[in-house]
């Protein structure tokens, strides 16, 4: 027997141990090389572990087990052999008998040979989140169809499947009792709100607000969504106009963009965008790269992919790291107002909010608008309030005349006067 220690790899630098959230399969199955066998969470993503070999596979740790990079976490017989397909037998052909004069028989459709099964490994398995949310409402596997890739349940699906009603689900809500359940926090659970402690107590964190007047940008979505669509193949959105508009900020006051090193200041010559996304892991932050340069369709674009890699769980580390500044967007969730903490080792995050009519002066006359509250934080060790308050007036200006988006952050006329 020819035993094969499967080690965990390093998921990334500065990592130096993981979490087995889900074995995606179970303590003696027979694996194919490169078969996921397990997700495992680090301090800053959910990955997956595939098998560097085939064989039965012998599991060496239990799910919530935390293991040190480098340690075995489960062992793969190689010398042995895949399990034989058990085919249905095919009946022989029986002996040709006389026709019956006075009955007429349907022709018997012939019998299907034996198809081998497609169903992938990861066919109606749960998500780390869906697994819980089905253990809470009582559901079984089986009960709920994966819609994720090679037919993953997600989290939204076990939504989906609840709306539906389902018989012996456990009625969810207050029923008077005096119950408490103990829920073991995530390894990047634990990782954020370390972070987000150390942010509160390494940082001078200050929230400057500002107001801004959306009604110009709707109008400009309104007239040119559909045609947008059809030239691009990408939805129209709010966030790549904020996205713009904090690039063009960026170039005008540098120090937003910039992080504490020591002594030093470090000042990117570039915009490193992370753009907050909710996921069924939590909230995650992957980066737009050099946003700076691209175009209102290229950043739709990349928001629509990374988006969608964050639902389906498979954005990697390096797509959520080396970020220089980050925008989060409250507001698709009815945040009105917040303070939102800065992500280190940045040194300022830009808070999107809901958009609501509000009755606001205009040329003297009072208008309804709609109107969008904004909130930066900023580390007042590197940024002065006069440099947060004028790079976010600079976002309002150009969010309200979006013309300025074509100009580096300037009105046409500006560029005219040489301005």
């Amino acid at each position: 027997m020819s035993q094969l220690e499967m080690k965990v790899p390093s998921p990334g630098e500065s990592i130096s141990e993981v979490e087995i959230a889900t074995w995606l399969v179970s303590d003696g199955d027979y694996v194919q090389k490169d078969q996921a066998i397990a997700e495992v969470d680090s301090d800053k993503a959910t990955l997956e572990l595939p098998a560097e070999a085939a064989g039965v596979i012998t599991l060496k740790a239990e799910e919530g087990d935390t293991i040190e990079v480098g340690s075995v976490c489960c062992l793969i017989d190689t010398s042995a052999k895949p399990p034989k397909v058990v085919e249905a037998p095919v009946p022989a052909p029986a002996a040709v008998a006389a026709p019956a004069p006075a009955a007429v028989s349907k022709p018997s459709s012939p019998t299907p040979a034996p198809v081998a099964s497609t169903e992938h490994h990861a066919s109606d398995h749960p998500s780390p989140a869906a697994k819980k949310l089905m253990a809470d409402a009582g559901l079984k596997q089986g009960q709920v169809k994966g819609t994720g890739r090679d037919g993953r349940i997600l989290k939204q699906d076990v939504l989906n499947a609840l709306a539906t009603g389902f018989e012996g689900a456990s009625a969810q809500g207050w029923g008077g009792s005096r119950d408490v359940r103990r829920e073991k926090m995530s390894m990047l659970r634990r990782k954020v709100a370390e972070r987000l402690v150390g942010v509160k107590n390494e940082t001078a964190m200050l929230t400057t607000f500002n107001e801004v007047d959306m009604k110009p940008v709707m109008d400009l979505r309104k007239k040119y969504k559909e045609a947008f669509r059809e030239e691009h193949g990408v939805g129209l959105g709010f966030m790549s106009f904020f996205t713009k508009a904090v690039t063009h900020a960026i170039s005008q006051f540098p120090a937003v963009n910039g992080t504490i090193d020591g002594k030093e200041v470090i000042l990117p010559e570039y915009a490193d965008i992370g753009i907050a996304v909710s996921s069924p892991k939590g909230l995650m932050v992957p980066v737009i790269r050099n946003a700076e340069t691209l175009s209102l369709a290229e950043i739709e674009a990349e928001i629509k992919r990374l988006a969608i890699r964050a639902r389906d769980g498979e954005l990697a580390i390096e797509e959520m790291t080396g970020g220089t500044f980050t925008i989060t967007n409250g507001g698709v969730f009815g945040s009105m107002l917040s303070t939102p903490i800065i992500n280190p080792p940045q040194s300022a995050i830009l808070g999107m909010h809901n958009i609501v009519e509000r009755p606001v002066a205009i040329n003297g006359q009072v208008e309804i608008r709609p109107v969008m509250y904004l909130a930066l934080s900023y580390d007042h060790r590197i940024i002065d309030g006069k440099e947060s308050v004028s790079f976010l007036y600079a976002i309002k200006e150009m969010i309200e005349q979006p013309e300025r988006l074509l100009f580096t952050g300037k009105s046409p006329e500006e560029v005219l006067l040489g301005l």
